[in-house]
């Protein structure tokens, strides 16, 4: 009262003698007012504050140098900051963890700024049901989650190159299939096959050489929904056409028009129209597709550009009927033996494949795609990926993407889409480079950043809907042996398996 009494005083007598009005205090009169109203109506509430630090170092020289560097960016905050001279003691037991401060240095707080001063205020973020995703390191409790019981479940996961976000993903897979999820992953460096053959899953080895084939012109088997057949033709004609300008490059408009003519001729001439039934029909190649640009005109640059893929280094990969199936709870798509170019088309068409089956057979499901910057290189394959996180929730569906390429994911427009349709967001150890632009895209405070800037392997930020914990992921001895990744313990696991095969054939 004293205060409003004051600069209401003040404000009064500025305007009596001519003088300019004065904006700051007439925010703080402002202020105040607002201040007082919600304490009277109980929405804030006034304690007394104490904020203490106590730094450990290992020498004196270390000790001064840590203060004044945490002076100076408490200053940059206007937050003034006083040694505890003189009371070293007392200052030390003030920040001990057993809530006995005998410095006594307080100051009245409102609750609202206090609440800032707290980087998370999700205490808990556990459910009834669900897997375990790790511990929580402000107080130990157990990270348990559904991501099928949030408004969608699809994840991202972003980490630098050895922060464990391979292992976090094997361990939700792992665990995800004990409750029956069935999982489906694009494993771009082979590093999902010990997981694969311990679960006694399918491992796919996509390549030029390979036998494991898949038809980008597949259409997905009819299922009970009312969806026409000629909205299914229409929407891998689309599907198709942005895979052709990833093969092709740069297609004019009047290219663009032609293929879309001949796309649609191409399933016609497999009598694949309009009302046709699905079941009992064989869906073209790539070749019957250039058979067809071939009997048109004004098509020859497109012929050419197309026979790479058929008759040429690449006929092996897209151009054949396709021998995968999905008959497996777990099945890995590799892409390791393929050359960079053609790694985008390949996850491409795998991406295409299994939304098919997904559309087919409508299951509990979690598809997995490791080092997704591939995919957000053209935009094209980004605006796929994009439409399938966004329409995947309706055949239960979870989409977890991955990436170490930060800067590359999030500046596409499509990216920070896909991060704003997925519920679920792990965010384990990111480098000074990216750690601003990750802090904008997920509204981190300043601490929180900092969290991720020296956080250990396995530990960052776990986000879930609207709430969000600092974890730390944790895995039993057995899970550690099938999920690991680091190259020492591979080998270790490699040498113990060789000399029990060796005992195993000496005892015989």
């Amino acid at each position: 009262k004293r205060k409003v009494g004051v600069l209401e005083a003040q404000i009064s007598s500025d305007a009596e003698s001519g003088k300019p009005r004065d904006p700051i205090s007439e925010t703080a009169l402002h202020d105040i007012e607002q201040l007082r109203d919600d304490l009277t109506q109980g929405i804030e509430h006034f304690f007394q504050f104490s904020f203490y630090v106590t730094f450990y170092t290992t020498s004196e020289e270390e000790l001064e140098r840590l203060t004044a560097t945490v002076e100076s960016t408490f200053g940059s905050m206007l937050i003034y900051t006083k040694r505890a001279f003189f009371q070293s003691e007392q200052g030390f037991n003030s920040t001990l963890p057993i809530c006995n401060d005998e410095l006594l240095i307080t100051f009245n707080m409102s609750t609202s700024p206090i609440a800032s001063s707290f980087p998370f205020t999700s205490a808990e973020l556990t459910s009834d049901n669900g897997i375990l995703y790790g511990i929580n390191r402000h107080n130990n409790s157990l990270i348990l989650f559904d991501r099928f019981s949030l408004q969608n479940a699809n994840a991202v996961i972003f980490a630098t190159s050895g922060a464990g976000k391979s292992y976090a993903v094997k361990l939700e897979i792992l665990r995800s299939m004990m409750l029956g999820t069935d999982v489906l992953v694009i494993d771009p460096e082979m590093e999902y096959k010990y997981l694969s053959d311990a679960v006694g899953g399918t491992y796919v080895n996509i390549s030029l050489a390979s036998q494991a084939k898949i038809n980008p012109f597949d259409l997905p088997r009819p299922t009970g929904e009312a969806v026409s057949v000629e909205d299914i033709i229409r929407s891998a004609v689309i599907t198709l056409k942005g895979l052709l300008r990833l093969m092709l490059g740069k297609l004019t408009t009047a290219e663009d028009s032609i293929l879309d003519r001949a796309l649609l001729e191409t399933y016609a001439k497999k009598d694949i129209v309009p009302g046709a039934d699905l079941s009992a029909v064989e869906p073209p190649v790539l070749q019957d597709f250039q058979d067809v640009l071939e009997g048109m005109e004004g098509t020859g640059d497109l012929v050419v550009r197309l026979k790479k893929y058929t008759e040429g280094t690449f006929a092996g990969l897209l151009n054949s009927t396709t021998t995968v199936k999905v008959d497996n709870q777990m099945v890995t798509f590799s892409v390791r033996d393929l050359e960079d170019e053609l790694r985008p088309m390949a996850i491409y068409t795998i991406v295409n494949y299994i939304w098919n089956v997904v559309r087919s057979e409508r299951k509990k499901r979690v598809l997995v795609i490791d080092e997704a910057w591939w995919l957000m290189q053209a935009e094209d394959s980004a605006k796929f990926i994009f439409a399938l996180v966004k329409r995947c929730r309706k055949y239960y569906l979870g989409v977890t993407t991955i990436t170490q390429d930060v800067n590359d994911f999030l500046t596409s427009p499509y990216g920070q889409a896909i991060v704003t349709n997925s519920a679920l967001q792990l965010l384990l150890k990111q480098s000074p480079a990216s750690i601003d632009l990750i802090g904008r895209v997920f509204l981190l405070t300043q601490a929180e950043k900092y969290l991720l800037l020296e956080s250990g392997r396995g530990e960052g930020i776990f986000f879930a809907g609207q709430k969000h914990a600092a974890i730390q992921v944790v895995a039993s001895y057995t899970e550690d042996q099938i999920v690991t990744t680091d190259p020492k313990q591979l080998l270790q696991i490699e040498e113990a398996k060789r000399e029990f095969r060796e005992s195993r054939e000496g005892g015989g």
